[in-house]
């Protein structure tokens, strides 16, 4: 396999999208030896799922697409980035308003700790942002 590996696409910021996102995470992951039957594949799934919820749902209109990016480091690293140009970044929202939604970015914060990641947030050059997750690669070893 290579160094580096990467995999992107834009999608429009439609309800819609967030499966079509999903889709394309797990054909890419796939195609990097990690069976969409795996934990890991879930776990990577439920992030992006979740990412690109909040990009449809948070960026009010403003964000006409989002784009989900893979980066695959020296099989030891994968990254997930999903990016908007809405200039507003996530937060927690107060538990009381938490009902029906916004535990988005508490799932995604708790999954990446769980694998044992990191999530950060950088601006992009237009004023909108992209998350970030970076997870230890897991995919398993072919034996020949």
């Amino acid at each position: 396999m290579a160094d580096h590996l990467e995999a992107t696409i834009t999608l429009p910021s439609d309800p819609a999208s967030v499966s079509a996102a999903r889709r394309y995470v797990t054909e890419a992951l796939a195609d990097w030896g990690l069976p969409p039957d795996a934990g890991a594949a879930d776990t990577v799934r439920l992030i992006v799922s979740e990412l690109a919820t909040n990009a449809v749902q948070h960026t009010f209109g403003q964000s006409p697409t989002f784009t989900v990016e893979l980066h695959l480091e020296r099989e030891e690293e994968l990254r997930i980035g999903v990016t908007d140009s809405h200039p507003r970044w996530p937060k927690r929202l107060p538990a009381a308003v938490q009902q029906d939604n916004g535990r988005g970015m508490v799932i995604i914060r708790w999954l990446a700790a769980e694998s044992g990641g990191r999530l950060s947030v950088a601006p992009t050059e237009d004023g909108g942002k992209t998350v970030w997750i970076a997870l230890p690669w897991t995919a398993p070893v072919q034996s020949g």
